[in-house]
């Protein structure tokens, strides 16, 4: 099955580099080019890609208000957040509109191709050690609250004992040996979080984690 990608940057440069490579690789298709969040988000409903390589600053609209009016529309496309800094100011903003993760340009080629597979896979890229960072400083800065009762109720304590993990940025190998389970386990216990929580992937549930006080910066509740 060929991967249908759209590239959003405000740099020629980099779009032109982007595509060189990723169009001569199998299984993947450039479908097309978009200057600006505008752009991108008519060029997505006109040609329909699978994953949208979205650059965070961008002039007339930026990656993050891009990102959430894509994921707000039917059959939305994944999007990877591509940015400078791991640390971006805008890449939470990012996350919470909906991005499925973040990859930084400076990464390699291999990178870049494990990233689109792993996203259009429906699974988020999130750097362990980087969304650890990511999330704490946000959370530092604005105070997570206590989360609701009937959120806390809803959880068996296994559950809520992987979200706590997820949100520190654990993969599923991690997990699986930090509670001495299978990955098969932990892929479960994920799956009846999500569907509990009503979260699409790792990424929202990173972010729900954090905005609902399960866990703050170092330590969790």
């Amino acid at each position: 099955m060929t991967v249908r990608l759209l590239i959003a940057d405000d740099q020629e440069l980099i779009r032109t580099g982007f595509r060189l490579f990723l169009q001569t690789q199998p299984g993947l298709e450039v479908a097309g080019e978009a200057a600006d969040g505008h752009e991108a988000v008519d060029m997505a409903a006109e040609l329909r890609p699978d994953v949208v390589l979205m650059d965070v600053r961008m002039p007339r609209m930026d990656g993050v208000e891009a990102t959430a009016r894509l994921t707000a529309a039917g059959s939305p496309p994944r999007v990877l957040i591509l940015t400078t800094y791991d640390l971006d100011e805008y890449v939470f903003g990012a996350l919470r509109a909906g991005a499925s993760g973040f990859l930084l340009k400076d990464a390699s080629r291999d990178r870049l191709l494990e990233a689109i597979r792993v996203v259009h896979a429906g699974e988020a890229l999130l750097s362990p050690s980087i969304t650890r960072r990511l999330i704490e400083d946000y959370a530092t800065r604005t105070g997570p609250p206590r989360p609701p009762a009937a959120l806390s109720a809803g959880l068996t304590p296994r559950e809520r004992e992987i979200l706590l993990l997820v949100a520190r940025g654990m993969s599923n190998p991690e997990i699986a040996a930090h509670l001495v389970v299978t990955e098969a386990t932990v892929k479960s216990h994920i799956g009846s979080v999500f569907a509990k929580l009503h979260l699409r992937d790792r990424a929202q549930a990173v972010v729900f984690a954090y905005e609902n006080g399960f866990v703050q910066p170092g330590g969790c509740r």
